[in-house]
Formats: C-alpha cells, structure tokens, sequence
C-alpha cells in the first residue's frame, strides 16, 4: 500500500503538479488520511509511515449550487462543506462570485452541529470617522464585470467540519433576446462532490434554451459552444432541469486549480402579441413587456472617447477596434459624430451630426485611425462638446420622424483636467442635456472613478458598463453596443387601473432596444372588481401605439386563466416570488432614486424606507448589513455600495466578513447520532391520518381528500399555549387503475409560536426557514441544531426534523424525497406529534381535536345497538352510506361506522392496526373540510365557528 501511495506521489510530480494540488486532490478522494511529505526528504523512523504527516489546511469535501428560476427570478443557494483534518484548529475560507445585481437573503455557519444564523439589520447613519475598506482577495478573477466577491473566513476546530450557506435572490435581466443566468463555479481546488442544479419554470413557455461552455476572465465565449462536460438538460414546455456535476478527472481537465469559471445558461421564452405577459399571485402582480417585430427607430449617436496618456497601448487599440465594428453597424437613417478629449477637444464634424452613408463611416474611421494618446483627462470639457453637438442637432431637427438620442462615452480614468469635481460635471450634464438625450458611460480598467460615471448614467437614463482590465475591450464594447444599438420603441408609460393597483415601481422608459424586457411590479389592491386594466402607451418613428387589454385576476390576486399550479414544487418552494420581486425592484428604486436626489431631507427618508423594505425581506443592500449570532463579530460594509437596477454591470464589492467563531469542543466525530421518538398521532403520504387514543388503548385512521394549493389547519392552540401548525398541500396525478381521480401531499408545513416570543418554522423538504430573533435558513442534506428563545430544532440529514417548544410541546417533520419519481409521486412532508403536553384541552385541528378525546369501540351486534343513543338516525345513516354496524366508534357523542385496516407509518418502519373513517372523517372531526382551510400559511386565528362549537363543549361538560 505505501508502495502504491509513494509511485502515485512521484507520478504526480512528474505531471508538474504541486505538493499541494495533490495533497488536495488526494484528500478529496479519501485516498490519504494523512499529509504528502516535505520536498526536503528527511529521512524517518522505520516504524513510522513512509509519507510524514505535516501541515494540512481546511479542504473542501463539497460543493453544491441549487437554484430555482420561476418566470425570470432566480433563487441560489449555495452549501460549500470544509474539512479540517488536523488536530489544530485552522482558517476555513469561504470566498464566492455572485451577481452584482443580486441581494444576498441569507448567510449561515454550521460548525460541527452548531449552528451561527445570521440577522439582517438596518445599517446606522455614519458620523464621521474613517470608512472601514472591504478586503478584497487578489487574483485575476475577481475582476471580472457583473460579479462581486463574497468572503468569510472562521477558525475550524481540528478534526471538524463547517458548513457555509449562502442564499441570494436576483431578477435576470433580458439582453439580446435571452435571459442569462451565471452561477460562479471556482472552489478554487479539486472537490470530491461538486454539483449545481438549476430549476427553470416559465409559465409562458420556453422557447430557447442553451446551456454554454464555461466562461473565464479574458476568454469570453470563445473556443467550443458545446455545454461542459457532465452536463445533463431535461426540459419540457414549460420547465427544465440542468445539471451540472463533473467527477475529479473531469474538473481536472478544465482547470487543476479548481477555477472552472461561470457556468452560463441562456433561454428565451414565448410571448403573445399583447400588453405583455401579466402574473399575479398573493395580492402582488407583475408585468414583463417585450415587444417583437418592430421597425428599428433611427437613432443620433455621439461617441465621446478617451484618448489622454493613460489610454495608450492596448486601451485605445481595443477602443478603436470595437469602434470600427460598431461604425459599421450603424444603418443608414442613423446620424452620427466622434468627439476626442484629452487636454485638448477634437471634434469629427463641426457643429453637426452626419448620415451613416458608407463615405462618412469610411471618414469616420480614418478619424479614428489616426486619434492618438497624450495628455490628461478634461472628462467635463469632452462630455460638454459632445452634448452641445447633439442638442444642436435635436433643435433643427425638431419636426423630424422621431429619433432617439444617445451619447456612448468611453474613459479608462477620472477628471484630471478643466473641471475636476465630481459634482458639478454631473449638474454640468444635466443643465445641457435637459431630458433630450441618454448618457451611457463605459469604465475601462480599475481606475476609473464608477461613481462618478455610474450618476452620469443614472441621472441621463443611461446604463454604466465596466470592462476589467485583463478582459478583450473591443470584444465587449461591441457586446454593449449591441444592447442599445436597435431601439425600437421610446416614451413608452405603463398604466394600471388606479382603483386595483398601487404601489408600482417604474413605469415610464425613455427607450426600448430590441431583445431588452420592461419589468414593473405592484401590489393589488382588494376590491370588487375581477380585472386589472392594463393600459401601454409609446412611440415609433412615426406613431403613437396605445394598446389596453383587462386581464383577470381573482380577489386573493391570482391569475385565474394562468393560475400556477401546485404541481410545480418550485412553486411550492418560493411560493410568494412575486412578493419578493416587487421588494427587489422597490429596493433598487428607492436606492436609485437616492442617488439622483440632491436633497439630504429626500435622501434620508428614501433610505429610511430602503431600510424598512431591506429588513423586511431580509436583504443584504447597501443600507443593511448582516450580524451573525453566537459572538461572532461582523465587520460593517461600505456604505457606498450601489446596487441600482440600470447598472449592469459595476458594484463595489460587497462586505468581506471575517469572522472568528468559537470552538465547540468536540469534533463532530464524537457526537452522539441524534434518535428522533415518532408517535402515532400523525399525518402522512397521500394524506393519510392516524390518531393514537392512549387511554382507551385504540388508533383511528382516516384519509382526507383535499384540493392542490390548499392549506389546512393541522394544530390549533393559539389562545392558550400559543401554538399553531398549518400545511400546504400540493397535487399529483393518481396512479393508473386507481380509484382516486388525483393524489395530495404535504409540500409545506409551518409551525407558528406567539408565546413567549413570536417565531415561526417553516419546513418543506428541500429546507427549513426559521424566523423569530433571527433568520435562519437550513437546507435539509445537513445535520444540526439550533436553540433559539424556548425553541429547539433538531435536523438530521435527509430524514428529519424535531422542533420542540419550551420543552413540553414536540413535533417530529419526515422528509420524503424521491430520487426517481413516478408520475403520482412528489416530495413531500409528514407530520408527526411526538408530545403534546403542552397543548391545552382545548387544542383544535384536524389532529389537535383528538388530544384530549376518549372514544369507545364495538365489535358486536349487542354492543353496538348499546352505543346508539339515538338508533333511528344511526341506522338511516348507516342505510345511506351502505354501512354495516359490525363495528361502531363513540367519539364525541357520534357513532361511525369502521372497518380494521393497517397503516404504515414513519417511512414504512412502523405498521398500525387502526379503525378505519370512510367518507372524508365525516362525523369524526367537527364540521367539515372547508372549516380547516386557512387564508395563509401563516394565518394564526381562530375561526369563528370553532370557538362557538369550543364554548358550547365546555358548557355541555359542565352539565
């Protein structure tokens, strides 16, 4: 064995592999307990082994992406496990890219089996003082455009592991026809479980779908345009499932160093010829509108470039090359000019803008040809010249066809020259420009000033651009051009009826460019009427278009004719996405309109409110910062991060948290394995239910069948122990030959606690969301344990989950989770009460109400005809459902009909002999099923009808 170790060690070495490649790649694949020797040699003690166990650092065991897109908003969840096999304690880093334009909504550490939430709060106002500088890690990659850098780092006990998740939540944004979702695949080593899983749904359909080749700071899409290896796709019309998951050999091969790069999908989806395409879901709506198949607006371009000294090289080569493309693509109603700023101002054409006939763009080029580098940088005296050239030309233009107006302008640095503060060449911007033209900025290189540039754009309805340094300029200046360089629609406004919609975010647009999408989120108001009318006004070249259409939404907001169905479990998962987009895109309103305000009372209250929204949805944004529990200190971030909705493409980085958790003590190896006690008292699968009457030694069982998207009121205790329990229910087509017409299960359950603090759980079988003091959310492939303010969750892996309330109420959750599911099956949740002292007498619920019941059974004709108090009625009930009265149960002072079954329960690892209800329960429980639905998941109160049936059960005991 030593042997082969030794030959496999020298091997790699001759491959030119590093010691501590192979070390890392070894200790994934669990073939070394121990650590590759020094390069030195030294020579060791024949009892000892051949390979000297030396320093070792925290490896990656894995590393897994899930991710679930319905109708362009994404949600990412990203769980990076660390090893520390020495005995000492050792630096764990976790570092990962995410968008730029994404908020982070959830950050956890797991270390061993204690668990460090994290809480968002709002950030205080700054008095003075030195800003605290985000550290940022030095290597190529961090520089690419549209990603930010997230960092933490712990220190790991020897011989345990920690768990980082990261959740974060981003609206995918329509480019040149295609949406594009990127997921940053750089563990930085080889990882024994690498795996990411992207789940699509779009309820229009997808039209396009691909997924590209691994991309890399400098190298673009080039080389193959085939998916990365292990790459698997499994789509139907209206969903997709992507996996990507390479063995070790595999990431080997596309980088040793375990950089594997941005691992890219694209689609598009189908759109009617209408307003748009309208979804609504909970009280909140949203519109995406884009529009196809219409003629091109001519446009009046002027490209003010940065030709001053820190240009030369192959800056302005890159600029000149993308230019010369970019010239060429220009149609021939287009008008156009160059101005060139250095120390000095050069202008093309004099006081004009001209045609794009082939002899001016041939002119154009050689202008640019021959434009060289020297001098510093008057930024304010190129952006004037440029200006003044356009609205010259707007003027005598004036009854024109409508055109749309643009300046690109193109810098690698900051004002060094002419007017150099920062403020006034934005009101110097605005004073000329006066609503007439879009201002769109691009930032070449690290020392550009993005805040200066990213308010030129912002406040002249523009975009910033960011090319990093080592990236190909000339191959994404083309790349930007071609986003804004086919506008087809402009002063476009998006009306809704005022009496159903409020609270909207932005809805009128300078411009629309080909293959871009308008999005605009609101809430509905709950009135009588059924409809929302949507009303959408703009121009063409030579018209205004006024479209109207009213599409129906139901009272509680939903869509009715595309109403979402509760097949799709990342529905389930992220049931209120519409809420939640309507908070991203307010946040990054509110921020943005910050931005443009110059008023410092404005400025306040649009933070206040960015604060609010922030917190509310437990969002990471520049006026929030995440406070990790347990003693773990949290360094503040900027206070100057932009995340604005128009930049695309540079944000300061976000905060760089290190964090110095405490030692547990003990090494995850030497915990005991958590035992979970099931009860009877339960419901589970399709759903059946089970109740355990101890005292008269009898279990009753019973099936309810409910409707998809239901949700049931499982455990009512609200008044007296503080205790609710609710579940969601979610549909599947019954099998073939069955005798049901479809199959319901559990997809969520929510335990809500108001006593002695408010808290609630919500679980479903990918995750667990706890929300009292703090925000916690687990995935359920991990083991842990959290106590929090009475309460105690206990997670086992992939099997379940135990919350316990001040010690007297227990519940135990199943996780069901099908690798290969049939067509009938889903994953789904079973609930099960372990100890119910706690509960009060008067506990309701399909399962509460039998807490504190005594039931009698009869088996013989003799007995039976005893129980019947009132025989007449029984027996016509009897007659009318076909019923024998060979066995009878007395609950409730009712006599039902039952037959003996067996029923499986706890994963199938407990069989019960139970009486059986037919008919829904009917008699069984009080009232009916419709009295056991609740408005939400959350909904806590007690029903009307159940406190006058609690009321009058307690005076019946009393006589």
């Amino acid at each position: 064995m030593e042997r082969t170790l030794l030959l496999l060690f020298l091997a790699c070495l001759s491959w030119g592999q590093k010691v501590e490649e192979i070390q890392d790649y070894a200790s994934d694949l669990d073939l070394f307990p121990f650590d590759f020797p020094d390069s030195t040699g030294a020579r060791v003690a024949r009892q000892t082994n051949v390979l000297q166990r030396l320093e070792i650092k925290p490896h990656i065991t894995e590393f897994t992406v899930k991710s679930t897109i319905i109708s362009r908003y994404a949600f990412t969840s990203v769980s990076c496990t660390i090893l520390n096999r020495a005995s000492e304690s050792r630096e764990a880093v976790f570092q990962l890219q995410l968008p730029s334009s994404a908020f982070i909504s959830n950050f956890t550490i797991i270390v061993g089996e204690q668990v460090y939430p994290s809480r968002m709060i709002a950030k205080e106002k700054r008095h003075g003082g030195n800003k605290k500088k985000n550290q940022k890690t030095e290597t190529a990659e961090n520089a690419e455009s549209d990603m930010d850098i997230f960092r933490v780092a712990t220190k790991l006990p020897g011989k345990d592991k920690a768990i980082f998740l990261l959740t974060y939540e981003e609206l995918l944004q329509r480019r040149l026809g295609f949406y594009e979702y990127v997921v940053s695949v750089r563990p930085q080593q080889l990882v024994g479980k690498l795996f990411v899983e992207v789940n699509l749904l779009e309820q229009s359909g997808i039209k396009h779908l691909e997924v590209a080749p691994l991309r890399k700071a400098g190298n673009g899409d080039k080389g193959s345009q085939s998916p990365p290896v292990a790459t698997k796709i499994d789509q139907t019309r209206t969903t997709a499932k992507i996996v990507f998951k390479p063995s070790i050999v595999q990431q080997a091969s596309i980088d040793r160093k375990g950089i594997l790069g941005d691992f890219i999908i694209r689609y598009d989806v189908n759109r009617e010829p209408s307003v748009g395409d309208v979804q609504a879901m909970n009280g909140f709506f949203v519109h995406y509108f884009a529009p196809k198949d219409l003629t091109p607006v001519p446009k009046n371009v002027v490209f003010v470039i940065d030709n001053s000294a820190s240009m030369l090289g192959l800056k302005i080569k890159q600029t000149k090359d993308a230019l010369f493309t970019i010239l060429g693509d220009l149609r021939n109603e287009d008008h156009f000019n160059i101005v060139g700023f250095s120390s000095r101002i050069k202008v093309w054409q004099q006081d004009r803008l001209v045609l794009a006939t082939p002899n001016n763009i041939k002119d154009a080029k050689k202008f640019i040809h021959l434009m060289s580098t020297s001098g510093g940088t008057n930024m304010n005296g190129g952006i004037q010249t440029g200006a003044k050239v356009l609205t010259d030309f707007i003027a005598k233009n004036v009854n024109s066809p409508k055109s749309i107006s643009l300046i690109i302008f193109i810098t690698d640095g900051r004002p060094t020259i002419g007017e150099t503060n920062s403020s006034k060449i934005v009101a110097n911007t605005k004073e000329v420009n006066k609503g007439q033209f879009c201002l769109y900025s691009i930032g070449i290189g690290k020392d550009v000033d993005f805040k200066l540039l990213e308010r030129l754009s912002v406040e002249n309805c523009g975009v910033l651009w960011k090319i990093p340094e080592e990236e190909d300029a000339s191959l994404l200046l083309k790349g930007f051009y071609d986003q804004i360089g086919t506008p087809v629609l402009s002063d476009i406004e998006i009306g809704y009826s005022k009496r159903r919609a409020a609270y909207t975010t932005q809805n009128v647009y300078a411009n629309y460019f080909n293959g871009s999408e308008i999005v605009i989120a609101g809430k509905l108001l709950n009135t009588s009427s059924s409809d929302l009318h949507v009303q959408v006004s703009a121009r063409t070249s030579d018209k205004t278009v006024l479209l109207e259409t009213d599409v129906p939404v139901s009272k509680n907001g939903d869509i009715l004719h595309k109403e979402i169905t509760s097949a799709e479990e990342g529905i389930q998962e992220n049931g209120n996405y519409i809420e939640r987009l309507w908070g991203y895109l307010t946040i990054k309103e509110l921020l943005k309109t910050r931005m443009k305000s110059n008023s410092v009372k404005k400025r306040e209250a649009l933070t206040d409110q960015a604060k609010n929204l922030s917190v509310a949805y437990h969002f990471l944004t520049p006026v929030t910062t995440l406070k990790l529990e347990q003693d773990m200190n949290v360094q503040d971030p900027l206070t100057d991060i932009s995340h604005n909705p128009s930049d695309e493409s540079f944000r300061e980085l976000p905060p760089v948290l290190q964090e110095q958790s405490r030692a547990t003590g003990s090494s995850s190896k030497t915990r005991k394995k958590m035992k979970v006690s099931i009860s009877k008292t339960s419901v589970d699968g399709d759903p059946h239910f089970v109740v355990d009457f101890p005292l008269s030694n009898i279990t009753v069982c019973f099936n309810i069948d409910g409707e998809p998207d239901d949700i049931l009121r499982l455990v009512s205790d609200n008044k007296h122990s503080g205790v609710t329990v609710n579940g969601k229910l979610i549909g599947a087509p019954a099998p073939v030959n069955g005798h049901k017409k479809q199959r319901t299960y559990f997809s969520a359950l929510t335990i809500l606690v108001t006593k002695p603090v408010r808290a609630y759980i919500e679980a479903t079988p990918s995750r667990v969301i706890l929300d009292s003091k703090d925000r916690l959310v687990l995935p359920c492939d991990k083991t842990a344990t959290v106590e929090s303010q009475g309460l105690l969750i206990t997670l086992n892996a992939n099997s379940n989950i135990t919350v316990t309330i001040q010690d007297t109420i227990s519940f135990v959750i199943l996780f069901h989770q099908y690798k290969n599911p049939a067509p009938f099956q889903r994953n789904h949740l079973g609930f099960y009460i372990a100890n119910s002292k706690g509960l009060s007498a008067n506990t309701h619920g399909l399962l509460g109400q039998f807490l504190y019941t005594s039931v009698k059974i009869a088996t013989s004709p003799t007995s039976t005809s005893s129980m019947l108090s009132q025989p007449d009625q029984e027996e016509q009930y009897l007659q009318a459902h076909n019923e024998t009265a060979s066995a009878m149960l007395k609950v409730k002072g009712h006599v039902i009909p039952v037959m003996k079954k067996q029923r499986k329960i706890n994963n199938g690892k407990e069989q019960v002999d139970c009486w059986f209800v037919k008919n829904n329960a009917a008699r069984l429980i009080d009232g009916e099923y419709k009295d056991y639905l609740v408005s939400h998941p959350f909904d806590s109160e007690t029903p009307a009808w159940l406190t006058n049936e609690l009321n009058e059960t307690v005076m019946d005991s009393a006589k």
